[in-house]
């Protein structure tokens, strides 16, 4: 019963090992599966952009908002939020540290308002544009 389990596979001349066809086969199967890993790597680094970009647009608006609701007037600019201010009597600030820096390869956030009193904030690249509010 044993010998029925220790069959051995047959050889030629005595030389164990894997043919040229089977090395192949196994090459072009890694190829194809870093293949894919590194297209997910590049889409995940690219959607993380793109998350940074909006999760700073809302932090914008934010300090946007305070600013806003404490000198009854929009900033003129985003640098507006980085200082203490005093305008018509009321002091208030800094509303942010610092603007935050935009991903790799994008544009600088951009502030633009009207007399009306809304305001969008924006920034562009990897052919996404994110707005905000």
């Amino acid at each position: 019963m044993i010998g029925f389990w220790r069959k051995r596979l047959p050889t030629r001349g005595g030389q164990h090992g894997f043919t040229l066809i089977e090395l192949m086969i196994v090459v072009a199967i890694i190829g194809i599966l870093a293949a894919i890993a590194i297209a997910l790597y590049a889409n995940s680094q690219q959607r993380a952009r793109i998350a940074k970009a909006q999760a700073d647009a809302r932090t914008l608006v934010s300090a946007i908002s305070m600013y806003s609701a404490t000198f009854g007037t929009l900033p003129t600019q985003l640098a507006d939020l980085t200082a203490a201010n005093t305008i018509t009597g009321v002091s208030g600030g800094p509303f942010m540290k610092s603007v935050p820096a935009s991903p790799a390869g994008w544009t600088a956030y951009s502030y633009a308002s009207n007399p009306c009193g809304t305001f969008t904030v924006t920034a562009s690249g990897d052919s996404t544009t994110v707005s905000s509010p």
